[in-house]
């Protein structure tokens, strides 16, 4: 069956060793972040805890290896296998064996990783959580080094950063009047919700700059995104694009691991001639075991994989294909979901992000007092966290692609409201000096000592100018607006 070399894309191999080496690598830095902040926030005694969200946990809605019995020591478990499976694969060395050993890894990447997701509740409630779930299951079908990397979840992969990228350009235009007035831009910069070491910069370029950027935008994720099924090197060229662009999100912002996934994805449809024409160290011809071992192992006439193996990929092929009904409708639909998932193993999901620019931050500064009268005049110290602007003299600091979650969920306190069940468990945490919520933070005013008080205050934070910065040295110009959450202090112990 000749017609079934099709299914073989060789000349793809660079593009296979980016795509699952990288996808590993955030695997990894996904997995540490849990290991590092999951039990403080949602561990036994964190904000929320996991065993109470059990109690009226749906066993068949959402699959998670948590929803018998959840603790601490297997939570970090998870995380620790989870961590040395994806660093093996982005070693590259189950791409070594047969097709049928990273497939497994990856799997097992995904069903670990989804467990986590699924009792993560508000802290794990982001849209690059479903994405990086939905990449390790398709890479996973990318076979080994011994077969040539399969042209259809190459496809479908090209598919996934196309509904990321296209999917958040439709949001955008159907969202806020500021994507389609060219001045989103003006705010983005300063009201993201955790700026990076260059957003000040970013955000005193000029105006008709911001409007350049609106622009390119617009035409990266409404134009691009179709030439990446473009035959090359308009596919490599259309990938270059979304990298680049994706490169400068990176430079000036902390998405996680949003960023990085899509300029992984992007690699899809980058070929081998191509990569190797821009920079020669990269092989042209790659070499793989699977021309002289395929023959005698099963392979097919036409293709060089195991009859086997072509058979799982065809399959996998089929459900994802079947499984994008509902985000093409959704596309489409005038009430567009964004970061939106339509069925319980969070495959072929919907993506967007930004429909609307936050004009104006406001901060939410949490202080405490060792004083037994908590007025005015008592000496309130600040809380520091390490990603969330507070010192308006410290420079916003680079994290991505780890995930500050508590710093990110403090950004959309304001836009909410303070009155959130973890905000108020989080400042109870602080009244009894926690340890291990205390370690998530850059900065204790009372080094380990119980405060007496602590209350949470808004401010109103904007990007100091040239001009203010060289007269005060801040990066910040931010002014007190109210008092969010009055001074509280844990109950009278009888």
């Amino acid at each position: 069956m000749e017609w079934t070399a099709w299914f073989d894309a060789p000349e793809y191999e660079f593009a296979r060793q980016v795509l699952q080496r990288s996808i590993a690598t955030l695997y990894f830095v996904a997995f540490l972040s849990s290991l590092n902040q999951f039990p403080a926030l949602l561990g036994e005694r964190g904000l929320l805890p996991v065993p109470q969200y059990l109690e009226g946990f749906n066993r068949r809605g959402r699959p998670s290896l948590f929803r018998w019995r959840y603790s601490d020591r297997l939570l970090r478990t998870v995380c620790w296998g989870g961590m040395a499976i994806a660093a093996t694969l982005a070693a590259g060395l189950p791409q070594l064996g047969p097709p049928w050993v990273p497939l497994l890894a990856f799997l097992t990447l995904w069903l670990l990783y989804m467990s986590v997701v699924n009792v993560g509740q508000t802290f794990y409630g982001f849209g690059w959580e479903m994405l990086l779930l939905e990449a390790g299951f398709t890479v996973a079908f990318l076979g080994s080094d011994q077969t040539p990397p399969p042209r259809t979840i190459l496809i479908l992969l090209v598919w996934l950063v196309f509904r990321l990228e296209f999917g958040a350009g439709l949001i955008k235009i159907r969202g806020g009047a500021e994507w389609r007035d060219l001045t989103a831009l003006y705010y983005h910069h300063e009201t993201q919700p955790m700026p990076g070491p260059l957003s000040r910069q970013a955000h005193l370029l000029p105006k008709a700059w911001h409007r350049l950027e609106v622009l390119g935008n617009h035409f990266a994720q409404l134009v691009v995104p179709f030439f990446l099924f473009a035959p090359q090197p308009l596919a490599s060229a259309a990938a270059g694009i979304v990298i680049f662009t994706q490169l400068w999100l990176v430079a000036s912002g902390n998405f996680a691991w949003l960023n990085w996934m899509a300029i992984i994805l992007a690699f899809a449809a980058v070929s081998d001639p191509v990569a190797h024409s821009l920079f020669p160290a990269i092989p042209l011809d790659w070499t793989t075991a699977s021309a002289g071992a395929g023959a005698g192992t099963g392979a097919t006439a036409g293709s060089q994989a195991p009859v086997a193996w072509l058979v799982v990929v065809t399959l996998a092929t089929v459900l994802l294909v079947v499984l994008s009904y509902r985000p093409i409708e959704n596309l489409f639909s005038r009430y567009q979901l964004m970061n939106a998932s339509f069925n319980r193993w969070q495959l072929v999901n919907a993506y967007g992000a930004f429909g609307t620019v936050t004009k104006r931050r406001i901060e939410i500064v949490v202080e405490g007092t060792l004083d037994a009268d908590p007025g005015d005049d008592a000496d309130w110290r600040e809380y520091g966290f390490k990603g969330k602007p507070g010192d308006v003299r410290r420079i916003p600091r680079q994290y991505a692609p780890y995930h500050l979650r508590l710093d990110w969920l403090m950004w959309f306190l304001p836009l909410r409201t303070v009155h959130e069940e973890w905000f108020y468990a989080f400042l109870a945490k602080l009244l009894m000096a926690d340890r291990p919520m205390l370690r998530l933070l850059r900065h204790d005013p009372f080094d380990g000592e119980r405060p007496r008080w602590v209350r949470a205050s808004s401010y109103l934070y904007r990007f100091s100018t040239r001009a203010e910065f060289r007269a005060t040295g801040q990066r910040w110009i931010r002014t007190p607006l109210y008092v969010a959450v009055p001074p509280s202090r844990l109950p009278p112990e009888d």
